[in-house]
């Protein structure tokens, strides 16, 4: 028996290339995404961006919760992502890779929990595992 659970995102336009995206929670603000200019005004973080920030945050949290799992005290956690946008064979702009660097506050007491965990972490991120699998993506224009 296969467990599905449902999420869902609206984005409204407010000017410009810049939009309002609405997360549907109760208590959190909206989120406004723009292009860089010369396109947008860059008056926020545009979809690569986000993109970015979502895989960074999966792959922070799931190793932070193999950390608590395995009893190990976590501090902070820092996650950096970079990326490389490029053209590909058509022309078109690309992401074409990702790295992310993590790095969790974890006591030297706790260096054998930090290796397993950093050997398992990956594949319990949805994002990151969804990204490198491929996501189908369905596409209909409305009118």
């Amino acid at each position: 028996m296969s467990e599905e659970r449902r999420f869902e995102v609206d984005l409204s336009r407010l000017e410009g290339f810049e939009f309002k995206v609405d997360f549907g929670l109760e208590g959190v603000g909206d989120l406004v995404m723009d292009e860089p200019e010369p396109v947008g005004g860059g008056s926020g973080p545009n979809a690569s961006k986000v993109l970015a920030a979502a895989v960074g945050n999966c792959l922070s949290t799931s190793l932070l919760f193999c950390l608590q799992r395995a009893k190990a005290e976590v501090g902070g956690v820092e996650a950096k992502v970079s990326g490389v946008i490029a053209r590909n064979e058509e022309g078109r702009w690309r992401i074409r890779d990702m790295n992310i660097e993590l790095e969790p506050e974890v006591p030297d007491e706790y260096a054998a929990q930090l290796k397993r965990c950093s050997e398992i972490f990956e594949n319990f991120c949805i994002v990151s595992q969804s990204i490198q699998q491929g996501i189908p993506i369905s596409v209909k224009v409305l009118k």
